[in-house]
Formats: C-alpha cells, sequence, structure tokens
C-alpha cells in the first residue's frame, strides 16, 4: 500500500522541478515524476491534467509568496513605486531558486504552434498581474485603469524577461533595472499630468482596525 503523501499537489510539483533541475524541464515527464513521488499516472491526473499545469502550480507559488508580503504592516507605509518594486521582486525571489528552469519554462511555451499553451499563457500574465494591481494597492478606474494595466504589464513582463539572465547576487541587476522602469514611469506621468491617479493614503491603523472589525463579525 503506497504511504499518504502530506501534500500531494506540491509534492508533485517539487518533484518535477528537481528532476529539471537534473536535466532540463523539456526533458521532464509525467511517468518519471510518478515514479520519483510513488504515486501512480492517474493519481497525477488528479492534481494535473497535463505537464503545462505543473508550470501554474509553480508560477501560483509565486504570487502566493507575493501576496503574504503585501499582507505584512510595513508593506502599507511603502509609496507607491516602492510597493510596485517590491510586489514584482518578490514575485521573482520566489522563483530564483530555480531560475534556469524558469527560462525553460518560458521558452517551451514561445515554441511555434504551441497555441494550446500561448493562449493561457497570455491569461496568466493577465492574473498575475491583477494580484500585483491588488498587492500594491492600485485603485485606478477605466481609462486610468487601463493604462495602469498596460503599463505594470510592460514594466513586469521586461523586469521577467531580464531577471531570467541575470547571474547577479540577490538579483541587483534586476532591481536596478526595474527601478529605472518604474522611475521613467514616474516621469511619463509628471510629463503627462491627467494619467496621474494618485493613491489615497493606506495607514496600518485602518488596516488593521479594518481586520479586528472582520474578524468580530466572523466570531459572532
Amino acid at each position: 500500500m503506497m504511504a499518504a503523501i502530506p501534500d500531494p499537489k506540491q509534492t508533485i510539483v517539487d518533484t518535477a522541478l528537481r528532476l529539471a533541475e537534473e536535466r532540463s524541464w523539456e526533458a521532464v515527464r509525467l511517468y518519471e515524476v510518478a515514479a520519483a513521488t510513488g504515486m501512480t499516472l492517474d493519481a497525477i491526473r488528479a492534481y494535473f491534467r497535463e505537464k503545462e499545469d505543473l508550470t501554474d502550480a509553480y508560477f501560483d507559488r509565486a504570487d502566493a509568496a507575493m501576496l503574504r508580503d503585501a499582507a505584512s504592516p510595513e508593506f502599507l507605509k511603502l509609496p507607491t513605486r516602492a510597493r510596485l518594486h517590491r510586489v514584482i521582486m518578490t514575485w521573482l525571489d520566489a522563483l530564483a531558486p530555480h531560475r534556469q528552469v524558469t527560462r525553460q519554462m518560458i521558452l517551451a511555451k514561445c515554441e511555434p504552434g504551441h497555441l494550446h499553451i500561448q493562449i493561457p499563457a497570455v491569461m496568466r500574465i493577465s492574473r498575475t498581474v491583477q494580484w500585483m494591481r491588488e498587492a500594491a494597492y492600485q485603485n485606478a478606474t477605466y481609462l486610468h485603469r487601463a493604462l495602469e494595466e498596460t503599463a505594470l504589464t510592460s514594466i513586469y513582463l521586461m523586469t521577467f524577461i531580464y531577471w531570467m539572465r541575470d547571474d547577479s547576487p540577490d538579483s541587483i541587476r534586476t532591481r536596478r533595472f526595474l527601478d529605472a522602469l518604474l522611475g521613467m514611469a514616474d516621469t511619463l506621468v509628471t510629463w503627462v499630468p491627467w494619467l496621474a491617479n494618485p493613491l489615497p493614503a493606506v495607514s496600518v491603523s485602518s488596516a488593521v482596525a479594518a481586520a479586528q472589525v472582520i474578524e468580530n463579525q466572523a466570531s459572532k
């Protein structure tokens, strides 16, 4: 009888990443993952419909790390630009232990003729950008929101591409590159005042008070 695995989904992802580090993401096969975890292919299918779903689960980890960090009280004290810098770098830092494999995953998505992979990838980007906006407390609406999303998506993708080739300690070159991009965005807002949409101040005390109200209501 197969021993119970505490968290099968994460074990499958971790095993696939380990195998990819040994060879490459392209070389990983689900039957190898099954053998390495002691699971059957049918058991793996209960969590992942195909190998590509493992990539989404891996990026979900980065989303989660970013949102956990944004929930910290000190994060709310940061100005808008610093929040955006932090959410993007926290997302990338979560992937840093497997940077080479991450690059291989992205290259696999870009292969010609893989529209069934590329269309969901576009949706994946959009979903992550939306979580970044939420984490950074971006509250623009209508046209401002569309412009904000376009700008953030461009900054996020350019930084992601740069990061994949960055071998500097603690990704310091990527951090500087991102800071420069955010600086350019700030400059553009200065040149075109109608693009500006300042965020209202978010205090730690108000956030804590709101959390306490919610907690009290839930306990009733």
